[in-house]
Order: structure tokens, then sequence, then C-alpha cells
């Protein structure tokens, strides 16, 4: 490659901008020496360069496409030696919690849709846990809700699932050895990485909520003092934590060192986290939901993730009407598709909850063509729906989650949504083990009868109780074409995770946009209440919000919805084709 891409490659990367082109050997204390591409090499070998076209990001053997170029980085060398789907995205998602601790974390929970080559595919679930301690009313205080307590408190986290959930899917689907897969993000914590002026902006934002929490100061700030773009960043404390889980898995965070330190933290603030909590955590594997939509077999997630089952109710209502006629960002198609969004979040408010407190949610149904067509049968093309509270005919989540698609030589696939609910989750670092907790407690129904017009729902499938997961709107979903892998995505977002999907994937079947067009192309959201279309500022012009008043629905821009990272496979050219979401800067497509 020349000088003149590698300056180029610099620019468009604001992370490398003063990296040497060279690799580094990271070098971890009682595990392998690692030569990653962090530091270019292999990036640059494999021509995969993120540009402002249109055009997707091509590879003929893997891909990872992620949120952050370091993490996405470690991901694609972990292909290059021969790892699996799943070993890469373990790798990634690991480095993710040192280089993009807005959402990439080891003190959250997440969700993974893993498709092999052969046999059916699987979904894994590392969605926090309520702690022993929770109760359905524990967000009021004499009796009257408080919004700190449920969002930004000790109380406010729950058991995290994101390394015994990244440790079960390498166990079952793994090549490469697991500290092989630590070893990375060890080394970017130990040895530190170049600020960029995105991550220097994003730290410099969330330090005055950090004040609070003298480790949180510690690690995220420069003596108090915002760290600049060029300063290297170095965590010591979550290198060692990283360490115990390389050596003893996930015993390495759930009992010994790690696990006492999570507990001190909590018994010191008023937390409810324990010792025994995290002790009894367990993911679970799990079948995907699944449809048929015009020919494509959609595979998603199940509950306690309402993603997929949303996605497929949507899809099958959509799948009686002819999108592609009205076009692409009509009024028509808007329309429609808001609909089908109003009916299948009111089924979610209604019935979907962590389904072994819920043994009786009517999954089955809700996911039917008969359903569908119900449903179908209540829209009017000319006129919008009415949204209430006190009616379910036709529900805040934190909107910093992170997503990464991989797919490996074997078409092997990944798509693995996890977070630590808003940006840098509750501000808590852990003092002595260098990571943030999670707010996802605030992902539980505020407390019962509590639904309005604002959109907090009081619905009992979502109430806390002690061991409980939290409903979550993550949707990591994967879609074949004749039997053969088509399509990876999935995006953050909060609850617009799954109209955010939704359009992608309508946008690639219905409206024929290769997948950097399918992602880039400008999104809308309808979540029943509040009783509104939010939409991209500038993606819809004022005719079309002209005809939309007309029918009877309201509007309200917002500046951009979702960070979709996703991959689209061509069998007939065998040419895997990666396409970040620039919406986020970093993101990353790279492959080889």
């Amino acid at each position: 490659m020349s000088v003149l891409n590698i300056k180029r490659y610099h620019s468009v990367m604001g992370a490398f901008t003063r990296i040497p082109v060279a690799a580094v050997k990271l070098k971890t204390q009682g595990l392998l020496q690692l030569t990653t591409l962090v530091l270019l090499v292999a990036v640059i070998a494999s021509g995969a360069l993120l540009t402002a076209s249109t055009t997707p990001i091509t590879s003929r053997r893997g891909m990872v496409v992620a949120a952050e170029p370091l993490a996405t980085a470690v991901g694609l060398e972990v292909l290059r030696d021969g790892g699996s789907a799943v070993d890469a995205a373990v790798a990634t998602a690991l480095a993710l919690a040192v280089t993009y601790p807005q959402a990439g974390n080891l003190g959250g929970g997440g969700f993974i849709i893993f498709r092999p080559t052969v046999g059916s595919s699987v979904a894994y679930d590392f969605r926090e846990t309520a702690p022993a301690a929770s109760s359905r009313s524990m967000f009021l205080v004499d009796g009257v809700y408080d919004g700190d307590r449920h969002h930004n408190s000790h109380i406010a986290v729950g058991v995290p699932g994101t390394v015994a959930g990244l440790y079960l899917a390498w166990s079952d689907h793994g090549r490469l050895p697991w500290q092989r897969l630590v070893a990375p993000a060890i080394g970017l914590a130990r040895n530190g990485f170049l600020v960029s002026h995105d991550f220097a902006a994003s730290l410099a934002a969330v330090l005055p909520q950090m004040v609070p929490y003298e480790a949180s100061v510690q690690q995220f700030s420069d003596g108090g003092e915002p760290y600049q773009a060029g300063d290297r960043f170095v965590q010591e404390e979550l290198a060692s934590t990283l360490e115990r889980i390389a050596t003893e898995g996930p015993a390495g965070f759930y009992s010994g060192r790690t696990a006492q330190l999570i507990e001190a933290e909590m018994l010191a603030n008023g937390g409810l986290i324990t010792q025994s909590d995290l002790g009894n955590y367990r993911p679970h594997r799990s079948t995907p939901v699944r449809t048929s939509y015009r020919g494509y077999e959609i595979i998603s997630m199940p509950p306690i993730s309402s993603g997929g089952t949303a996605l497929v109710q949507m899809l099958n209502i959509l799948e009686g009407y002819g999108l592609a006629e009205f076009g692409f960002g009509s009024a028509q198609t808007i329309h429609v598709m808001t609909e089908a969004m109003r009916r299948a979040f009111a089924d979610r408010a209604r019935y979907l909850g962590d389904p072994r407190f819920n043994p009786m949610m009517p999954i089955s149904r809700l996911v039917s063509k008969s359903y569908a067509e119900e449903l179908r049968a209540t829209i009017q093309l000319g006129r919008a729906s009415s949204s209430s509270p006190l009616s379910f005919e036709w529900p805040t989540e934190g909107t910093e989650t992170t997503h990464l698609s991989v797919v490996d030589a074997e078409r092997q696939a990944v798509s693995l949504t996890y977070t630590l609910e808003q940006l840098y989750g509750s501000k808590i670092v852990v003092p002595g083990a260098g990571f943030l907790l999670n707010n996802e407690m605030g992902d539980f129904n505020p407390a019962p009868n509590m639904t309005d017009v604002e959109g907090r729902i009081g619905t009992d499938p979502n109430l806390a109780s002690p061991g409980k997961r939290m409903l979550s709107s993550m949707t990591p979903t994967i879609v074949e074409k004749n039997g053969e892998l088509f399509m990876v995505t999935g995006s953050p977002g909060g609850r617009t995770i799954i109209n955010t999907v939704l359009q992608t994937i309508v946008n690639v079947i219905d409206f024929g946009m290769n997948i950097q067009e399918a992602v880039d192309a400008p999104r809308f959201h309808h979540q029943w209440l509040p009783d509104r279309i939010s939409y991209e500022r500038y993606g819809l012009s004022p005719d079309t919000l002209t005809l939309l008043e007309s029918k009877g629905h309201r509007f309200v821009a917002v500046d951009r919805q979702g960070a979709v990272q996703a991959i689209r496979y061509d069998a007939s050219t065998d040419i895997l084709e990666g396409a970040p979401d620039r919406r986020r800067a970093g993101s990353t497509a790279l492959g080889y």
C-alpha cells in the first residue's frame, strides 16, 4: 500500500491518527504474546478501508463490522488466525470493553444470534438479572416514583451477564484458546491506546456525571481533567480484571476478587448485588424466532428480548403490502410501516417479559401469519390509528448499546448486540476492578399501573422481581435466502432498535438497496406511546410530512436513529459486503 493510502487510512480512522504503522507485541502477564493488527499491518493488507461512499466494503474470506476500529481490527486478526465467527465476535466484544466504554462492556449484558454453516441457529441470552433483593415497587419512595433511583443509582445496576454469555458461546462454537481471545483486550488496557478526537469529546461530556464516583473520575480523566486527543489512555485495573477472566474464565468475574470488589461497592452505596447474586448468574441458550418474508428467512432474538418477536410481527404485517410499488420514503410506505410499528409495540407492552416469569406469553400467536392478517385488517390506508394507555387494540429505554456483525470463511455468522444501557451505563466504575457497571434495572417498568401517554409503561410482565431479566429491544438478526446466508444486522438505540433493524431489512429486500445504502438511508420510529413519528432530521420531505399529517400523524425530528453494523453475503459471487453506520464515528468494516 502506498504512503498516500496509509495517510488516507489515518485521516479516516481518527483513532489511528498518531499511531506508527507497525505491529506491536502486546505482552501480558502469563498470557500468550500476541502480534495483533491493532496497529494496522493486517488492516492495511486487507485493503478494506472505510470511505464516504455508498459502495459497501467487500472481502472474500471474512468480515467484521463494529463500532470502533481498534476492536474491529482485533476481530479481523482472529479470523485471519483461523478463528470462528464466534471467536472473532468474542474478541471484538472484549476489546470494545476497553476501547469503547460508552457501550462495550464487562459489566452489562446482551444477546447473540449464531448461524452455523450446518445445523440449526441458536440464540444466546446473557441479559442482566435483578438481584435477589429486588421487588415490583423498588423504584418508589414513599409511594412516589423516583426516576433517579430507577436509572441513576447503585440500585439501578443489574447482575452483569456479558462475561458468562461470551464464554458460553465460545464454549459451544469457539476454535481458538480462550486466553488468545482475551489477550488483545488485556494489551489494549495495559499498554493503552491513543485517544481519538471523538472519544475525547465523549469523555469530556460524561465527566461531570462521573464526579460523584471517585473511581470513575480516576479511570476516565487525567487527574480530574478531560483527556485530549492524542493522549494515551491506560486502564491498569481493567487489565488486571481481564487477566483474571483470561485465566479463570467466568469464575474470574463471578467469584473471587472481582466479585468481592463488586459486592463491596454495592454495600458501601446502598446497592443490591451480592456475591451470591453473581455466583447464581447463568446465561441461556434458546431457539430463535423465525418467519419468512417475501422468500427470505428471518432469524432473530426470542424473549427476554422483545426485538425478534416485534420484528417478525411487523414483517408479517408488511408482507401484505406492495412496499416496492409504494416507493421508498413515500407517505403510504411510512404510513403502513408506522401502523405496523404501533401494533407491535402495543403488544410488546401488553404481553412481553421474562418467559421464566411469564410462561403464558402468546409468542406463537404474536409471530403467526394469521395474527398479522387480523392486525392488517385494522389498518386504514387513509387514516392513522390512535394510541392510548387505556387501550391495547393495536412502552424509557437507554440508547447507548453497541452492535457487531461477523462472518467467517465458512460462512458461519454472528449477530451480537450488548449494552450498559445508557451512555457509560451507571457511570459507576468498580474500584479496583476498572470496569463500568450497567444501569439496566431502568429497563424494568417503573411501577405497577404507570402506563402514560409519554411512553412510561406499568404493565405486569416487565415489573422487577428477584432473578428476573428485564425486557430488552435488542434485535440481533440474521437473514437467509434459499438456505444460504444473506444478511447479518443489528443496531443500538433503545426501543428504536427494532424499527431500525426492520428498515434495514426492508431497504434491501423491498427497495433493492445495497447494504451500505440500506444502512445510510434515513430512518423513522413509532413505539405506540407517545403517539408520534420521530424521524431523522431532513429524512422526510415537507410534501411527505404534509400527506402524513393529513392522515392524522404527528411528528418530532431527531438528530439520528441507531447505528447499524451489517454484512450482506452474495452467494452467487461468494463476496461479503460490509456496511458500517457513519452515524457513529469510528464504525468500521474490515475484511480479508
